[in-house]
């Protein structure tokens, strides 16, 4: 099969995924076209089987915001007509079921029909999509399009709650290449970011507000006063400065690392014992089931489709967003004793496991043969 991917190519979770199901398509056969105005990150390797093609937006003193919903129509269309594309994956509603939509329009001018496939990740939904000046562009493009998924079961209950939804919306979570997450480290290398008697708690994210960054050093503070560790945070973001303030605040700027954006996350949690993670929102928790790959337990907010994920008192805690006094009441009865520790390690990993590629990448696929029968 031929499969066009529109994505955004940044560290963020639906770009990371929609990467990594491109790549996991290619290993049972298919072709897969990548369309964005940058090559992924996750992206290392163009073959034969794996294409990139960039909309380019010429700037015209006209435009006071250049309109890349139509470059990238009109570079779908060529694309599809060039390459023979049987079926179109966008991924976020806005702008990419949009443009999808309008390239399907332009392409059924021309007797060529591409069935469309809309997968929902999370805030395209619950902040971006349900702003006045979007929703009717968003309700209107996940209407038109063929079939659509989200990642989880509370992205999909909020979709519905938020928007007049006439489509089905069928659940494929996120996953991961657990084969990935095999530690090819001997010893970890942990001396590079601890001292041998210190826990190591890590965070991942892009730094916004909703992920509530400040919890996660809070509730460091409070492991600090147990135990000797440190703190890494990866993500570049809006919050940086005032995290970085806050640490200096609480005079623990020298436990806590920011490493900025990182190839290496694999690496770092190699390291790490524990992964915090109190976000506001969270449509699924892509950076928790990574955590969890690892074999790191992950102590997190109870949002969205985190419970989904990290499994209360198995993989970790689940606790009521803000509730820093609990999560870190709960990080140190993980981190307190190696058996324990040890114990819950074991048991994300064996979480995780459900999430592996080879569970849902046939999903997708039984996905896309069903879009097909739709426009046949």
């Amino acid at each position: 099969m031929k499969i066009a991917i529109v994505c955004y190519p940044t560290f963020g979770g639906s770009g990371v995924v929609a990467t990594e199901l491109g790549i996991a398509l290619t290993e049972h056969g298919h072709e897969v076209h990548f369309i964005t105005y940058k090559q992924p990150v996750r992206l290392d390797l163009i073959s034969h089987h794996i294409h990139f093609h960039e909309v380019s937006v010429n700037e015209y003193p006209l435009f006071h915001y250049q309109p890349y919903e139509l470059a990238l129509s009109s570079k779908l269309v060529n694309v599809v007509k060039q390459y023979g594309i049987e079926l179109l994956h966008v991924h976020y509603a806005i702008p990419h079921a949009y443009a999808g939509y309008m390239a399907k329009k332009m392409l059924e001018a021309e007797g060529i029909t591409l069935p469309m496939v809309t997968t929902l990740h999370g805030t395209d939904i619950t902040l971006v999509g349900n702003h006045p000046f979007y929703k009717p562009a968003v309700t209107f493009s996940i209407n038109k399009s063929d079939i659509v998924t989200s990642v989880s079961q509370s992205l999909k209950e909020d979709t519905h709650r938020l928007f007049d939804i006439k489509n089905e919306i069928i659940v494929v979570p996120n996953f991961i290449d657990m084969e990935k997450h095999i530690n090819p480290y001997t010893d970890c290398q942990r001396d590079l970011m601890a001292e041998p008697h210190e826990r190591i708690i890590t965070h991942v994210s892009n730094l916004r507000p909703v992920k509530r960054v400040k919890d996660a050093i809070e509730i460091f503070d409070r492991i600090l006063k147990k135990m000797p560790a440190r703190l890494l945070i990866v993500g570049e973001g809006p919050e940086k400065e005032a995290c970085e303030a806050l640490c200096v605040e609480k005079g623990i700027d020298e436990k806590v690392a920011f490493l900025g954006n990182s190839n290496e996350v694999d690496k770092i949690l190699c390291f790490s014992d524990l992964f915090l993670l109190p976000s506001e929102k969270e449509s699924f928790g892509l950076a928790a089931l990574e955590a969890m790959a690892s074999g790191v337990p992950v102590v997190s907010s109870n949002t969205g489709g985190l419970p989904e994920v990290n499994i209360h008192g198995v993989s970790g805690y689940l606790s009521e967003v803000g509730n820093i006094d609990e999560m870190a009441s709960n990080a140190i009865s993980i981190l307190s004793s190696d058996d324990t520790l040890a114990k819950f390690k074991i048991q994300a990993k064996e979480m995780a496991q459900r999430f592996d590629t080879a569970r849902i990448v046939p999903q997708y696929e039984a996905v896309y043969e069903k879009a097909l029968q739709l426009v046949i």
